[in-house]
């Protein structure tokens, strides 16, 4: 490239020579193609920052980089408009607050010459030697992380990452760095490629830094892509710790002011540092324990710092000495360190105001560790080797890392060691794949529907079925990893069964099944209340319409057409009173049971009904659009004649005509509807029944009634047996047919039986 020609010759004798960077005299950055929205560091500025915690750095190496990366980015500008070289230098600022060695700083201000610019490796280990170049050649090798592809160009890719931070821990910082930096710029990137970027952070890198104990870096990626995935919830979330602070600013104070005195008055000098969850934090845990807001007892945390592990566990029991402990919130992380080298005591008190106080109380080393983790063992200390070297002795999260990564680099292919690596890295989930090889991260135990509801929302409300690795499975099936699942879904199912909520793993899913099931049990009595109110409005002759009834809304104290119509069938709600409010002259007359006037005639032994057919409610069913249930001491099946009883808060329940229940709403007519049968003869279903049996007591009796009724197609739910005498024994059997001439024949041929001395229908 031109800008090697005219300068490699300068590059070369100052790479041989610290003296010879005057050569090549500090210079201002080319000028953007639009204006730049912050100012660019300068050379000196970044020697400074360097040097305030490396007093031996190397100045004349950071000014060559500089200058290199500077003149090879050339024109080329970000999104923002900024010059391109002003990322470089932002990254290499992020790590130089990590205080990490001069080879990691300039390595990231070269991490895109190769990939970007017309420079070479060979240039760069001529210039810079070869540790440099390697760090550099490292970066280069991911073009894109998207674990979502099984192509074997982005495996290849991901298999060279990897194994070159094996090689070199500071490649993995400086490309952590790289992406908090993007992150941190990511409104200036077109929206499609934002909410990728965003998606990649929080199920990759953010984890990855977890993984490596930056537990700062790790909850600045995860906030940013909250941000940029669920704006609307990260922006709720935000505004209600802020108002908290602001409600809690005193009573932070008071916490920490008493926690520093009690804590000095045993001789112990600590530092107490106050401090609020992130809005990520916050919500991952709302869904996770599916709690509101104001049911998080630690949102806010204290930082205790002292001078050593002794003092840990003396400060502890001041704390516990002062304030009581809340039970169960206790983890001693000192004395078992996690996987990534965290250590920490953690303990929760109930402080001032009654007020709950999170603790973490730790030593100022294992305070740096926690919040920079592997970093904070990467700097470059002299005779100990290299950093990845000393990281080999001090850090075992590194150390775990390197293990995995020589276990995966013994796969067969790229696509193998891909996958390999996903459930490697991330062993506190799992990772199963759509049939089009779309990776969906869950937690541990998570089963079928949980999966249903990452891939969407509508996926997971109309599934029905699925199969795992091409075999059908339960969806309450635990999934593992690399698991393939197909989910089945039916667009006769709109809403999910609210058992669901008790299987699912993930707030997600369990949050939409709860919506799903509300929404759906609201639709059912918007729909009975509806059909309630027009069979009153077509016997009482009077005209409905929807429009009338919104003018008399304000009458009604509702918001809706749709709220009146759920208070009706939720039976909060009178129709009578619908109508009042239409019609301020309507006189409710006392219906009788079937709609005749009322008099003194038991309900059971009324004609039948003469209503119009149309101001009869049709039943089809448990699965209809209705909340309906049948008589529980009973059933009914399509053939009987019933009745329907509204049920406030239940919806309807129907009883066949001759059931004595029925006596107990004689008194209350107002419950009372008319309904029928509407079963649809092409889609069969199953209806309750409950039969008594009296049997001979011997052996094989019990078989021989379950024969019957399994050889005539009914479907027995449930059997309790007593014993009157030593000669006979009597089961009240709960079963399933389609109808009364389907029962009246398993009936028929039980009676059949030599064993059976009686049977009867039970009618509750």
């Amino acid at each position: 490239m031109a800008y090697r020609r005219r300068h490699s010759g300068q590059m070369q004798a100052a790479a041989g020579d610290s003296a010879a960077v005057a050569a090549i005299a500090p210079v201002q950055p080319p000028r953007p193609a639009k204006r730049s929205t912050k100012r660019m560091m300068r050379q000196y500025d970044l020697v400074e920052r360097v040097r305030a915690y490396n007093p031996d750095t190397d100045e004349a190496l950071l000014n060559r980089a500089y200058v290199y990366a500077m003149m090879a980015h050339g024109e080329q500008t970000r999104a923002s408009g900024d010059p391109y070289f002003s990322h470089p230098l932002e990254v290499a600022a992020i790590l130089t607050d990590l205080k990490l060695d001069d080879a990691t700083i300039v390595a990231a201000l070269l991490h895109d010459t190769i990939e970007d610019t017309e420079a070479t490796r060979a240039e760069i280990d001529q210039i810079f030697g070869h540790e440099i170049g390697a760090l550099v050649e490292g970066l280069t090798k991911l073009k894109r992380l998207e674990l979502v592809s099984r192509e074997a160009k982005q495996a290849e890719n991901l298999r060279k990452l990897l194994l070159a931070v094996a090689n070199d821990v500071r490649v993995l910082l400086v490309k952590l760095a790289d992406r908090l930096h993007n992150m941190r710029t990511l409104e200036f990137v077109p929206p499609a490629s934002r909410r990728r970027i965003a998606e990649e952070t929080i199920d990759i890198y953010a984890p990855l830094a977890g993984r490596m104990g930056m537990h700062e870096m790790r909850e600045e990626l995860e906030e940013l892509s909250f941000r940029e995935l669920d704006a609307e919830a990260y922006g709720v979330v935000n505004e209600r710790l802020n108002a908290l602070a602001e409600r809690n600013r005193n009573l932070i104070g008071e916490i920490e002011t008493q926690l520093r005195t009690n804590l000095t008055s045993h001789g112990i000098v600590a530092r107490v540092v106050g401090r609020r969850k992130r809005p990520f934090s916050i919500w991952t845990k709302m869904e996770r324990k599916s709690v509101g807001f104001e049911q998080l007892s630690d949102i806010f945390g204290f930082r205790v710092v002292v001078q050593s592990v002794e003092e840990c566990y003396h400060a502890l029991g001041i704390v516990h000495t002062v304030w009581p402990v809340v039970p169960g919130r206790f983890k001693d992380y000192i004395s078992t360190p996690k996987q990534n080298d965290y250590r920490s005591i953690h303990t929760t008190v109930i402080g001032p105001g009654n007020q709950r106080v999170e603790l973490q109380i730790r030593t100022e080393e294992m305070d740096r560790i926690a919040e920079y983790g592997i970093a904070a063992h990467a700097f470059y200390k002299e005779g100990v080797g290299s950093p990845t070297e000393m990281l080999n002795r001090e850090s075992n999260a590194f150390a775990w890392l390197r293990h995995t990564i020589e276990v995966l680099s013994e796969s067969a292919n790229p696509e193998e060691f891909l996958e390999h690596t996903k459930l490697e890295l991330f062993h506190d989930q799992v990772f199963c794949f759509t049939p089009k090889g779309k990776l969906i991260a869950l937690p541990r135990k998570a089963n079928v529907i949980d999966f249903a509801y990452a891939v969407h929302t509508d996926v997971g409300n109309s599934a029905v079925g699925c199969k795992i690795n091409g075999k059908f499975a339960p969806l309450a099936s635990e999934l593992q990893n690399g698991d393939e699942v197909q989910v089945l879904t039916s667009r006769a199912q709109s809403a999910p069964p609210s058992a669901w909520e008790a299987l699912a793993v993930t707030g997600k899913a369990r949050a939409a099944i709860r919506r799903a099931t509300r929404a759906a049990v609201r639709d059912q009595y918007a729909g009975l209340g509806r059909r309630i109110v027009e069979r009153l409005f077509l016997r009482a002759k009077i005209a409905y319409d929807d429009e009338k009834l919104k003018g008399a809304l304000p009458r009604l104290a509702r918001s809706s057409i749709e709220e009146v119509m759920v208070a009706v069938g939720r039976g909060e709600m009178k129709a009578s009173n619908v109508a009042r409010a239409m019609y301020p002259d309507y006189k409710e007359e006392r219906i009788g049971l079937f709609g005749g006037k009322k008099d003194n005639a038991p309900a059971r032994d009324k004609p039948a009904p003469t209503a119009s057919a149309k101001s009869v409610i049709p039943i089809r069913g448990i699965n209809s659009d209705l909340p309906v249930k049948f008589a529980p001491n009973g059933g009914a099946v399509p053939g009987d004649r019933i009745v329907g009883i509204v049920t406030p808060g239940e919806g309807i329940t129907i009883y066949p005509i001759q059931s004595p229940a029925l006596k107990d709403f004689e008194e209350e007519p107002e419950r009372w509807l008319d309904v029928r049968w509407d079963v649809d003869d092409s889609t069969p279903q199953r209806f309750p029944a409950r039969l008594f049996v009296q049997n001979v007591n011997e052996p094989g009796s019990l078989a021989q009634i379950a024969t019957v009724i399994a050889e005539h197609d009914g479907n027995i739910d449930n059997i309790s047996m007593s014993r009157r005498s030593p000669d006979f024994t009597e089961l009240t059997i709960d079963l399933e047919v389609y109808d009364l001439k389907h029962l009246s024949a398993i009936i028929a041929q039980l009676r059949a039986k030599s064993v059976v001395a009686r049977v009867e229908r039970v009618n509750g």
